[in-house]
């Protein structure tokens, strides 16, 4: 994944009130107009999103708003025209069979894609609650599932830090797979410290070739009371330091490339 600036997918108005978004430099796509996204998304939204995003790459890295629009991940990933891989750290595996076939939503994506899209090779499902590695069932060795339950022995980081994956490498990351003293979002969340889901990145980011990334788990809100307030204030710091983190990593890379 080469260092490139940022793209903010604005839905509904939320970085605004982060001023982690004043750090950095970004590219900014707005979608506060359109109608239909909101945890599902219509064919016709589904349409004009893509006219939308066709100027931009899916390579680098995108802020895509709250979870509820984490289906934006498979939009990207639908034009990498070669074999890749996902890696999906969130709270949830998104993996619900639909509900209607003619609507994407943010809680069956994931299975969506790995039943029609043909270059997806193999989904690592990290920080999902045990409880839900049921709905994963019958995908047999193209999907991978490190829980959140597994990731709390030792064992498991061990096995982690050999991640390798053939190929060219999407990565997904919800906010929800942060315990509540890192992130605040509109879902149930997990356990994990900020410093472990950068230690699990930088593995992934250092044993594969990484091409891609996007990150959501905004918190949306009806009314900008104090709890959101604060909510967002955290929701920025969290992005920030993932910013940075990744900019060292990227930068690391070239670094080491150069070097070789």
């Amino acid at each position: 994944m080469s260092e490139q600036i940022p793209l903010i997918m604005d839905f509904t108005g939320v970085y605004r009130d982060e001023p982690f978004f004043m750090q950095h430099d970004f590219r900014w796509l707005d979608c506060r107009d359109l109608r239909g996204t909101s945890c599902y998304c219509d064919e016709e939204a589904v349409k004009q999103l893509r006219e939308r995003m066709a100027a931009y790459s899916p390579c680098g890295i995108h802020l895509i708003d709250s979870g509820n629009y984490h289906y934006v991940s498979k939009l990207w990933t639908d034009r990498l025209e070669r074999p890749f891989s996902l890696v999906l750290f969130d709270h949830h595996p998104d993996m619900q069979p639909s509900l209607f076939e003619e609507l994407l939503s943010c809680g069956c994506w994931v299975r969506t894609m790995l039943d029609e899209n043909r270059y997806l090779r193999k989904v690592c499902i990290v920080g999902a609650a045990e409880s839900l590695k049921k709905e994963t069932e019958g995908y047999g060795e193209r999907l991978l599932y490190y829980s959140e339950q597994t990731l709390e022995h030792e064992e498991a980081w061990r096995l982690f830090s050999d991640f390798h994956l053939l190929g060219d490498v999407y990565v997904s990351v919800d906010k929800d797979v942060l315990s509540p003293e890192y992130a605040a979002t509109n879902w149930n969340q997990g356990s994990m410290t900020l410093e472990q889901l950068k230690r699990l990145l930088a593995v992934v980011l250092k044993n594969n070739r990484v091409i891609g990334m996007d990150i959501c788990g905004e918190l949306n809100a009806v009314a900008h009371d104090w709890q959101y307030v604060c909510g967002e204030r955290l929701n920025g710091n969290t992005n920030e330091a993932l910013l940075r983190f990744l900019k060292e990593m990227l930068q690391s890379r070239g670094n080491e490339k150069r070097m070789a």
